[in-house]
């Protein structure tokens, strides 16, 4: 009896850790699709700016170009690179993909003779690189579950001037690109300096399109630090929807296999209880026979 009563609790703990799975995973799936929506809304913008700063590029001269602080590209001594997880776990594989993809990393720029510092968001980087030997310059933990502008243009801006400043040569963004609700992937974005694409052949700054009071001061004040703030606003959104996504199908694989442990427990229980029973039955007949002879 005491091993049926073990095998029962069993039982019920688990139904009751998958009440919670199955719950977690319809909340992660009702948030999804809204992350997701805000993903495809977001990327034609990234688009729009990227465009318009590479025909503002286009038309400059060179010499004008390298007055501004955050195109220009110098010798690479040092490296930034801004890490995005998340602050919460039962994700599966989303968190330790990403912070595999940044060791790698750490490791190839060391290998180079290149030194690393790093820029944390998420309690889980935090806590990932808390005992691992390498400089860490700023760390945001709780964040809105929702991204938004105000907490990309701050990221944006310490990393900026961590490059003006000359502290560090590059700035790179590592983090999980949402693909779809199955899938997703780990990017090495380069951040700064910018990186503009190069102009296309026949590709001319449209006449309607003027820039007052100069395309150079249109540059610096307004076009690259909206670049660089929606970069980091994009590279947050994906994330966001790609740990909602990784959530969602732990959750559902967790449901899964609490099924399936429900069904091999049941199974076990049935046994031991026909067990039980017949075990009873042969003590009352063998006391029965005894009685009798």
């Amino acid at each position: 009896m005491a091993n049926l009563k073990a095998i029962r609790n069993r039982i019920k703990s688990v139904q009751a850790t998958r009440k919670i799975t199955s719950a977690m995973r319809l909340v992660a799936a009702a948030k999804v699709r809204r992350a997701q929506m805000r993903v495809q809304a977001s990327r034609p913008f990234t688009a729009a700016v990227m465009k318009m700063l590479q025909e503002a590029v286009g038309e400059s001269a060179p010499v004008d170009l390298a007055e501004i602080p955050l195109l220009v590209t110098r010798p690479v001594k040092k490296v930034g690179i801004v890490v995005i997880s998340s602050d919460r776990g039962l994700c599966g594989s989303y968190n330790p993909t990403v912070f595999r993809e940044v060791l790698q990393r750490i490791a190839q720029l060391n290998k180079e003779g290149k030194e690393v510092c790093l820029t944390l968001i998420g309690l889980k980087a935090v806590s990932f690189f808390k005992s691992i030997k390498v400089e860490k310059v700023k760390t945001y933990t709780l964040l809105p579950a929702i991204p938004s502008v105000q907490e990309a243009k701050l990221i944006a801006n310490e990393a900026a001037e961590l490059f003006i400043s000359g502290k560090v040569d590059a700035v790179e963004i590592i983090g999980t690109k949402f693909i779809s609700m199955l899938a997703s992937k780990v990017t090495n974005q380069k951040f700064l300096p910018v990186a503009v694409p190069p102009k296309i052949e026949g590709s001319i700054l449209k006449p309607e399109r003027l820039f007052e009071p100069s395309i150079m001061a249109v540059m610096e004040k307004e076009l690259i630090p909206k670049y660089i703030e929606n970069t980091v606003y994009q590279a947050l959104l994906e994330a966001a929807a790609a740990e909602l996504a990784a959530r969602m199908q732990a959750m559902t694989n967790a449901s899964n296999n609490a099924r399936d442990l429900i069904s091999s427990l049941s199974l076990v229980y049935n046994k031991a209880r026909q067990a039980s029973i017949t075990q009873e039955l042969l003590e009352i007949v063998g006391g029965a026979e005894a009685l009798r002879g």
